[in-house]
């Protein structure tokens, strides 16, 4: 009795790990087809968002491609490493696209894309993640309005440090009544990341002409 137990215990076992091989081979299968199609697209629609912020023409080179990892920073506000992506015209810098996270949404964290010119201009912001309350601070993205295009242009050195505020505080920022706290923090974050980009042009620059990827350098925070 006990060794018919037994032997069907070791049977049972066997065809739990057969099935658990096969099942785990299965998923490396479909993981490995869909893996290329998922990775085109989401290049895809990174090119596509890039587009809306640094316009065709303004760069003729790979933006996906050259690249210069940032460490955490708190003028960007990223806890981990990011990316800024580098635009080129006849292999000439031209700008730059940097991702910063303002903390101190209504709702929490808002990140954003921002396209800087070399001329340390904005060139275009776009929200790419919020959780702003839907009809009341969501009119950031530009899907819910225009009031994102208010960065267009906008540098620290034709607005005064002061400006960089909503109206509601002396600043020069339009906003929504009763939604203040969510452009508040947008304001602050594109104005902290062009600051950014003054303290780190000439790094950010020299370490996107050298053409070995092992040889970037990783942009750190100031002490």
């Amino acid at each position: 009795m006990q060794e018919t137990i037994f032997k069907h215990a070791v049977k049972t076992a066997i065809t739990l790990v057969a099935f658990a091989f096969v099942g785990t081979a299965m998923l490396a299968f479909v993981f490995d087809i869909t893996r290329a199609p998922i990775e085109a697209s989401e290049k895809e629609a990174r090119l596509a968002l890039f587009k809306q912020i640094l316009p065709e023409g303004t760069y003729d080179n790979d933006l996906l491609k050259d690249s210069v990892e940032i460490a955490p920073n708190t003028l960007l506000g990223n806890h981990q490493p990011t990316v800024a992506n580098i635009a080129k015209l006849n292999n000439q810098t031209a700008g730059v696209i940097l991702e910063a996270i303002a903390h101190d949404g209504y709702a929490g964290d808002i990140k954003l894309l921002i396209a800087i010119r070399a001329d340390g201009s904005v060139s275009g912001v776009r929200v790419l993640t919020h959780k702003e309350t839907p009809g009341l601070g969501d009119y950031i993205d530009i899907a819910h309005g225009n009031w994102i295009k208010l960065f267009d242009n906008e540098s620290v050195n034709n607005t005064a440090d002061n400006q960089w505020q909503v109206k509601k505080d002396g600043g020069k920022f339009d906003y929504m009544v009763g939604a203040t706290i969510t452009p508040r923090a947008v304001v602050k974050a594109v104005y902290k990341a062009l600051q950014f980009y003054e303290a780190n042009k000439t790094t950010l620059f020299a370490v996107a002409k050298i053409e070995s990827k092992d040889q970037l350098k990783i942009i750190k925070d100031k002490p």
